[in-house]
Formats: C-alpha cells, sequence, structure tokens
C-alpha cells in the first residue's frame, strides 16, 4: 500500500494553490513565513516556526531584518534556513533600487524613499549612505559609507567629496538612518550636513537633501528648510 502523504503535504499544496490563484495579498504574514521556510525545511510542518518567529520579532518585517545571530538563537534555525531568510530583504533593495535608478532621482522621490527605507529603515545600528547622481539626476552609485552606533555615525565630508569626485558625480543625495524611530535631525546632523555641503559648492557639486529614515518615517532636511 502507498504510504499516506503528511499532513503537512497538503498544507502546502494549498497554500501554493491560493498563492498562484489569488495573489500574494491573500496570504497572512505567518503564511508568508512558511513559504520563505518551505525550501529550506523540505520535511515538517513549518506554521509552528512561523508563529514563533513573528511572535519573538513582532512582525514579519522584524523577522527578515533581524540579524542571523539573532535568528539563529530561536531553537529550529539553521544556517540553511537563516540564509533564505536574510536574502529576502537584499532581493527587495535590489528591486527597489532598479526601479530608481530607471529614471532621474528628483522626479521619483517616493521610489526613492521607498528604497531608502527598504535598505536602512530596520537597521539596528545607524549608517550613513550616499547617492550619486549625474548631471541629469540619474543615480551613478549608491554606497554605504559609514557604520556607527544606535545613535551616531561618524562622516568626514572630505572622504564623501573625495568619492563623489571619483566617480564623477554632479549631485549628491545624502541618508542616514534613526534606529530609535524619531527621524528628527540632530543638532550634529545639521552642522555635518553643512560642512558636507560648503566643501562639496566649492567644486560644483550640488547636495540635492539629507534624508533621515526610520523603519516608518522619514524626514528630509530640504522640505524642514535646512538645506
Amino acid at each position: 500500500m502507498a504510504k499516506e502523504k503528511p499532513h503537512y503535504h497538503g498544507h502546502r499544496e494549498r497554500l501554493r494553490r491560493r498563492l498562484l490563484d489569488k495573489g500574494a495579498d491573500s496570504l497572512a504574514d505567518h503564511e508568508i513565513l512558511e513559504f520563505l521556510l518551505f525550501g529550506a525545511r523540505p520535511r515538517g510542518d513549518t506554521k509552528p516556526l512561523a508563529k514563533v518567529l513573528l511572535k519573538r520579532f513582532d512582525s514579519l518585517a522584524g523577522v527578515l531584518s533581524a540579524s542571523p545571530r539573532d535568528l539563529a538563537a530561536v531553537d529550529g534555525l539553521g544556517e540553511t534556513t537563516i540564509a533564505a531568510l536574510k536574502v529576502v530583504p537584499e532581493a527587495a533593495r535590489r528591486l527597489a533600487l532598479e526601479e530608481v535608478s530607471q529614471r532621474p532621482v528628483i522626479a521619483s522621490w517616493d521610489k526613492l524613499i521607498a528604497y531608502c527605507r527598504i535598505a536602512m529603515g530596520h537597521e539596528k545600528v545607524e549608517q550613513f549612505r550616499l547617492l550619486f547622481l549625474d548631471k541629469k539626476n540619474r543615480l551613478i552609485a549608491d554606497e554605504v559609507q559609514q557604520r556607527g552606533t544606535v545613535d551616531h555615525t561618524p562622516v568626514y565630508p572630505r572622504e564623501v567629496i573625495k568619492r563623489a569626485l571619483e566617480l564623477g558625480a554632479s549631485a549628491l543625495i545624502l541618508v542616514h538612518n534613526h534606529p530609535s524611530g524619531d527621524a528628527t535631525p540632530s543638532k550634529a546632523d545639521i552642522e555635518m550636513t553643512r560642512e558636507v555641503q560648503e566643501a562639496a559648492a566649492k567644486l560644483g557639486i550640488a547636495v540635492h537633501d539629507h534624508i533621515v529614515i526610520t523603519k516608518s518615517g522619514h524626514n528630509s532636511f530640504k522640505t524642514l528648510g535646512l538645506l
């Protein structure tokens, strides 16, 4: 007699069918996590682990932005499974970056903000990112120049300008995140931005904006009248 398939086989098939027939919007957060776990865990029921992850990290975004070290502390998660989870935000970042790169950045501001939030909104420490633009405001390069602590990132204006010259950039957009969730620019943020702007202006490089990103919002120096 043929062996009866384990119950989770039917569950996986039903989820796949729902995804294909009704779209990803029909899936709950724990079901999306289950899909991500399927490939790394070909056997076994992944629903309990998906729910444990959501409880541990509060949300789907929390799970996907968790560090490999924090994920490894969860029983049942090995390197293969952790790798399957960590590749998702990188894929999302590259997709968002491609959309930003297809048009002048200034003309697709909402997409730029969405990209920045995906790229760094959930980071646990501050990072300082530089977007280098050509004369038509198209993206030449997107680079993280510095990583800091939970509330500070050292920024060296000379290094910013040096890199802009190396790339032949005509303009810059500065971006950094506030892990605290408060997108209000600090006094140090404002002073550093003015130093970069002054150094860049001497060489004919424009600083279009400095954006402060959090996981749920952002602030623009230009909108705030600080640039």
